[in-house]
């Protein structure tokens, strides 16, 4: 059984997403041992802490940089023995510094079909206001693995979702995480657990 870390900033529907597929089993090569999260109010401390994962919070403010704050992730992944990161809403850009201690070992989820829509400052319902503006007929999620570019690492597995008329970012947001994202992560988790 692979040990996975889950990395969160809000409320954490990913993580309730992995949460659940473990529980149904789609999840079966590893298990989700920590969640850390680098915001103290996170609803997923509260997800973690209802299905008895242990959580730890750690806030860049109060250890003073990007290293100092980094550096205590990679403590609390040793502390736990963990195997796989998975950045789930994880609001906070990692250095290659730290990515590169963990190649192909950290998967994240973005909401689009990468390379639309990707890299720095598209996040959250700016992905989904983009697509919009765009006029794509088709968005969707993809997971991949995380290098020092942001969404830049190697695509996991994608999954399309259509945009409809009087779609908006808020209403597509919602699609694109009940009909690709709560499904493609744990599958992909699983895929990069047991070829481990």
């Amino acid at each position: 059984m692979k040990r996975i870390a889950v990395l969160v900033s809000g409320g954490g529907t990913n993580l309730q997403a992995l949460i659940d597929a473990q529980k149904s089993g789609i999840i079966r090569s590893g298990e989700i041992s920590l969640v850390i999260a680098n915001n103290a109010d996170a609803y997923a401390l509260t997800r973690a802490a209802n299905a008895g994962i242990a959580s730890e919070v750690v806030l860049k403010k109060q250890l003073g940089s990007q290293a100092a704050f980094e550096e205590k992730i990679k403590e609390l992944l040793t502390a736990y023995a963990i195997d796989v990161i998975v950045l789930a809403g994880f609001m906070s850009i990692l250095s290659e510094s730290f990515t590169s201690c963990y190649p192909k070992r950290i998967l994240n989820v973005h909401p689009s079909l990468i390379p639309s829509f990707c890299g720095e400052g598209f996040y959250g319902l700016r992905v989904h206001q983009a697509a919009l503006d765009y006029g794509v007929k088709v968005t969707g999620a993809t997971v991949h693995f995380v290098n020092e570019i942001p969404d830049g690492g190697e695509i996991i597995l994608q999954k399309a979702v259509e945009i409809q008329p009087g779609d908006t970012p808020e209403i597509l947001q919602k699609r694109v995480m009940e009909q690709a994202e709560w499904k493609i992560l744990p599958a992909a988790v699983e895929q990069v657990c047991s070829a481990m």
